[in-house]
């Protein structure tokens, strides 16, 4: 019978034996574990770009999903290690916020008891964390460079295994999280948005979800949209739509609007949401 699956997201790439090397070493201890790359694509030490494409994946996971996150620039220092559980999921990666964006996203269509607070993770009782600071469920040499491989991907195989949660380390209540941009009011009856991922055609994801509200304007770089296109198929030169993330983007048909824009993540952009004649409901992501 197959064991558990094992989602792998990384910044290892493919030009290096790092990805291999990790699965190998979780194939020796967990042997039964099935291996999914979720993507190892992820640009070098870019935390907040691992964040969030983990946060775009996370709730297609079937419960039981063991999900081994590591982009770690701060491997070998004092940033901590860490595993949380939700219930559903189990998370094993470098408390450096990387885990925080889909932890929230599981916490909003209700798979996770945890609240994003600013700069921490706060885990309910239904959630739960832990500091791996067990080194017998690591490799026996561990390099101060490749903790992907001697540590995160050891525990990770012991979950597979079976081994609990409680028994990888010492509990904790709180781990560090990425803020999200939350879009603000302007005083101008806009709110001020952040892009927060360029994907592989250029497109703009904001940190805008604009729910049912209709988009009455939007800026950025000094151009404007008007309203919302139901798919990339369109003659305008530039166009927004909500994505498959369920976030509002920015594209321009057949492409890229990173490139005819010259913007990139952090970028403003100014939306105007809902009825004219009945104000503006501000866009719906919060960092509730």
């Amino acid at each position: 019978m197959d064991g558990p699956l094992i989602a792998l997201l990384t910044d290892f790439g493919l030009d290096d034996h790092y990805v291999g090397v990790v699965k190998a070493v979780v194939a020796g201890i967990a042997p039964r574990a099935r291996l999914l790359d979720l993507c190892h694509a992820v640009r070098p030490r870019d935390v907040r770009g691992g964040a969030y494409l983990l946060m775009a994946a996370v709730e297609y996971l079937p419960a039981g999903s063991i999900v081994l996150a590591v982009v770690d620039p701060g491997v070998g220092s004092t940033r901590r290690a860490i595993a949380v559980g939700t219930g559903e999921l189990t998370f094993v990666g470098p408390d450096n916020g990387l885990l925080s964006w889909a932890l929230w996203r599981l916490a909003r269509v209700g798979r996770a008891d945890v609240a994003l607070a600013g700069a921490e993770c706060c885990l309910g009782p239904d959630a739960a964390a832990v500091v791996l600071d067990r080194p017998e469920l690591w490799l026996p040499r561990v390099s101060t460079t490749f903790h992907g491989r001697d540590l995160f991907g050891p525990v990770a195989a012991h979950l597979a295994r079976g081994v609990p949660l409680r028994d990888l380390g010492t509990p904790t209540d709180r781990v560090v999280a990425l803020p999200w941009p939350t879009p603000l009011p302007d005083g101008a009856g806009a709110c001020v948005a952040r892009v927060v991922h360029v994907d592989h055609f250029g497109n703009l994801v904001t940190s805008v979800e604009p729910g049912a509200a209709p988009l009455r304007r939007l800026e950025i770089a000094g151009r404007q949209i008007t309203a919302l296109s139901p798919h990339f198929v369109s003659d305008a030169p530039l166009i927004a739509l909500v994505g498959s993330s369920g976030l509002l983007e920015i594209a321009v048909p057949g492409g890229s609007a990173a490139a005819e824009l010259g913007v990139g993540v952090d970028a403003p952009v100014r939306v105007w949401l809902g009825a004219p004649s009945g104000g503006s409901h501000g866009p719906r992501v919060s960092s509730e």
